[in-house]
């Protein structure tokens, strides 16, 4: 009987530093998971997903989640925002702002759509864009 040929191991290159491009075009996301706490300034990130605390004076991005249970302090300008948990401070949503029935929104929000749904709930003061 013959055997099968011993598998030969491949050398694994040494990182270099770079990253490799992604070939999937999804959105360049961050995540701040439970019991993690972010505080200062996020850049380049085009979605933001807030399952902890985050506390930052501003964040320019796509789009903004806070889910149940997380907690946004600051300011933030986005193009889409969706708060399951609490937002406290200043919210501008250039397109949609969402609250859903767990979300609490207190401060000042800007937006050009607005939903709420039944137990969302919206505290301060609320401007809608219509230019």
């Amino acid at each position: 009987m013959s055997r099968p040929p011993a598998a030969v191991p491949m050398p694994i290159p040494a990182p270099t530093g770079r990253t490799m491009p992604k070939k999937d075009p999804e959105r360049r996301t961050l995540v701040v998971g439970r019991g993690i706490t972010v505080q200062g300034m996020v850049t380049d990130a085009e979605r933001l997903v807030v399952e902890g605390v985050v506390e930052a004076t501003l964040i320019q991005s796509l789009e903004l989640s806070v889910a149940p249970g997380g907690i946004f302090k600051g300011e933030v300008e986005v193009e889409d925002a969706e708060v399951a948990g609490v937002l406290d401070g200043s919210l501008v949503a250039r397109g949609s702002l969402i609250v859903r029935a767990t979300g609490r929104l207190l401060g000042v929000a800007r937006c050009r759509r607005l939903q709420v749904e039944d137990g969302g709930q919206i505290t301060g003061r609320l401007e809608m864009i219509t230019e």
